[in-house]
């Protein structure tokens, strides 16, 4: 299987790109090094088959209960009648 890759890098045939290996470049806009531009090239990589999945050969583990997680609720003004809030001095 193949697609096409556009960058701004100037590979050659054989490279890799992207960890796909290119079989075609063209050139879009050729690099201008007087004015320090770069090209912009197309290359045509091949791309490498992906493995197979299997399900089966997986064993899977019973789901253990997860433990209830608690919910938190800012307190109220009336609530936090005898706490304290200490501002630490800036540095």
């Amino acid at each position: 299987m193949t697609k096409t890759i556009r960058s701004r890098f100037n590979h050659e045939i054989g490279q890799a790109v992207e960890g796909c290996t290119i079989l075609e470049k063209r050139v879009i806009i050729p690099p201008v090094p007087s004015e320090r531009r770069l090209g912009v090239y197309d290359y045509v990589v091949e791309v490498p088959p992906e493995p197979p999945k299997t399900r089966g050969s997986q064993k899977r583990t019973p789901a253990s209960p997860q433990p209830a997680q608690a919910s938190f609720v800012r307190a109220t003004p009336d609530e936090m009648v005898g706490s304290v809030i200490r501002r630490l001095p800036s540095r």
